[in-house]
């Protein structure tokens, strides 16, 4: 039998081990990744018609040539898989760019891809990019796939321009 002061340390460094591991599997995002956060931006305001605060959780990152809304933790979690039987993670990726017109290009040029910085990984996959239109703001849609949960830098392309960010992805 261990004596009581012994039992109370190893008591003490499960419980911290379980609470580490807790605290990243909710979502914590660790100090080895270097996600993108507002105070690490201009604080961007986008050109009229869109509003200049996203909504909230969220802030607008880019330039007038082309931005997009990210979460203000640097997390993208609950992301739902693909199918029930593949193990991707599917995430929805919204970008604007100032004088990008729907009726003029529906289908735009965009090209999102990505890769894991925290571990090997398969390379990001994503769909062909669509566009949208609500009111006034018009803006590029694109599916993408993340084959594994982990640290992603992921980064636009269009036409000139090129927007890049870092994210943690969790379950």
């Amino acid at each position: 039998m261990f004596p009581r002061p012994l039992a109370l340390v190893i008591l003490l460094l499960l419980t911290q081990a379980s609470l580490a591991q807790s605290r990243i599997a909710m979502g914590d995002v660790p100090e080895t990744c270097p996600v993108t956060k507002p105070y690490q931006t201009s604080l961007f305001v986008p050109p009229w018609p869109y509003p200049a605060k996203a909504s909230l959780g969220t802030f607008w990152f880019g330039s007038d040539r082309l931005w997009t809304n990210l979460p203000a933790d640097g997390t993208w979690s609950g992301l739902p898989h693909y199918t029930p039987t593949d193990p991707t993670f599917r995430q929805k990726l919204f970008f604007y760019r100032q004088g990008y017109f729907v009726r003029t290009e529906p289908r735009p040029k965009l090209i999102v891809t990505g890769m894991r910085l925290d571990s090997p990984a398969p390379t990001l996959l994503s769909d062909s990019t669509t566009s949208g239109l609500h009111g006034y703001q018009q803006f590029m849609v694109v599916g993408i796939d993340f084959p594994t949960l982990g640290c992603w830098e992921i980064t636009g392309h269009y036409e000139d321009d090129e927007l890049t960010f870092v994210v943690w992805v969790s379950k």
